[in-house]
């Protein structure tokens, strides 16, 4: 069994006391999260989800997921927040990284993205590329009410019923929402829609092993039975407790780290394909632990690209920051540097390496420096980039995730502060039942 390898000597020197103090209160943590015992309780269903999903499930997402890759040119994922970044994550971390600038090929439709904004330039424009297109739409909401994706699937759904007409563009709607309630869930019975269920304790960043995340990926092409297993195997993992365990060995440390004045967290990659895993991460470690006054800053960079503008102020801004590094040992491509007779470029001494030997040099090299420039550095490797160690990485990040908030003294399963925004808004676009909302607002303008 593969399995992820954490390795944290660069980091526990500057939290060494924090580190030993934390020894009990994280197998504490560890035991609520298992036992369900803490804030949030309700929406632990992710906890043992790898293991307890059905097979039937995913033969049922794999078959909706080939109809409309036989059906499409494109798949739209109209969603927000944890309703599109896991799938995006994945799909991307195992596509090649030029795929969208060539065309799609029959039964390989492009999955695109839709209802994370409430951008008019990127509505108009994929409606543009959509228009006189094959497409189908996943569409993501447990309410069928969030004002982002709602407004794209509201536009979506007419441009694919006046192309394909009202009863073909119903087979290529598939709603993933709420089993029984809910405007998605009443729209998707009354026009016949395939459905699939959002577990009631699954919250949204928590989702992407349920049908959020599994569908569209699916879509993409990729194997979600590969996903679900290396889920299952860092489930049973990081169930037992100590020093074996990963996720309880990286809440503990950046808990300690967190207590020794270190306030933000850099997720590094040296992997651009892992670009939009660190967009997910920042949603996951953000909206669960940023609560009450509390909670590291979660922030990513893309090396080398970053250390050409972020590597200053990494290396010798303020030190309130780590690093955790997230470092693939091998790419699935094999590319050497060639020699050059005049050499002006300066770099024969290179030449015969794969590029990849040079990355890993550069990789080593910033962690030193920036180790010794006072950041400490958690490292964590992946042996390659495919379904079965994505699914690993990803429950990794979510156990870590539960445990360490337990430890920071929050609920890690809900968000009150996401709400303030959209109430605001509500009240400033005169929503009906917002009167006594919008008068105190406009009062302010």
């Amino acid at each position: 069994m593969r399995s992820i390898e954490i390795n944290i000597q660069d980091a526990v020197y500057f939290a060494d006391n924090q580190y030993v103090s934390l020894e009990a209160p994280t197998t504490a943590a560890m035991n609520t999260l298992e036992q369900g015992t803490g804030a949030g309780a309700d929406f632990l269903g992710w906890v043992k989800l790898p293991s307890e999903t059905p097979q039937s499930l995913l033969d049922s997402i794999r078959k909706t997921a080939a109809r409309l890759r036989q059906n499409c040119e494109y798949v739209v994922c109209v969603g927000i927040g944890g309703s599109y970044l896991g799938a995006k994550a994945v799909n991307y971390a195992l596509s090649g990284l030029f795929d969208d600038f060539y065309g799609p090929k029959p039964n390989e439709p492009k999955v695109l993205y839709a209802g994370q904004n409430i951008s008019e330039e990127y509505t108009a424009e994929l409606e543009h590329l959509l228009t006189g297109k094959t497409f189908g739409i996943i569409v993501i909401s447990k309410s069928g009410t969030t004002t982002e994706p709602a407004i794209a699937f509201r536009i979506l759904k007419e441009l694919l019923e006046k192309q394909a007409g009202k009863e073909k563009a119903k087979d290529l709607i598939v709603a993933v929402t709420d089993a029984k309630k809910g405007a998605l869930r009443t729209l998707a019975d009354k026009e016949g829609y395939e459905t699939y269920v959002i577990p009631d304790n699954v919250g949204g960043r928590f989702s992407v092993l349920t049908p959020v995340g599994l569908l569209p990926i699916a879509c993409a092409g990729f194997d979600i039975d590969k996903l679900i297993a290396g889920a299952r195997e860092m489930e049973e993992t990081t169930r037992r407790q100590g020093p074996g365990n990963p996720a309880e060995t990286y809440a503990r440390m950046r808990n300690a780290l967190y207590q020794a004045g270190k306030k933000i967290e850099i997720l590094v990659n040296f992997n651009p394909k892992l670009h939009y895993f660190a967009e997910w991460w920042k949603q996951l470690y953000g909206e669960s632990e940023g609560k009450d006054g509390k909670g590291i800053f979660p922030t990513s960079v893309d090396f080398t690209t970053d250390l050409h503008s972020m590597g200053q102020w990494i290396q010798e801004g303020e030190r309130t920051i780590f690093e955790t590094v997230l470092s693939v040992k091998e790419p699935a491509i094999t590319r050497r540097i060639p020699e050059d007779a005049e050499n002006l470029d300066g770099i024969n001494y290179i030449s015969g390496k794969r590029i990849d030997e040079v990355n890993k040099m550069a990789e080593l090299g910033t962690k030193m420096a920036h180790v010794d420039g006072g950041v400490p550095n958690i490292h964590i490797t992946i042996d390659k980039l495919d379904e079965h160690a994505l699914g690993q990485l990803i429950y990794f990040f979510e156990k870590a995730c539960g445990i360490s908030g337990y430890l920071l003294g929050v609920n890690p399963f809900n968000q009150p502060g996401v709400e303030a925004y959209k109430k605001n808004m509500f009240a400033l676009l005169e929503k009906p039942g917002y009167e006594e909302a919008t008068a105190k607002i406009k009062s302010r303008l």
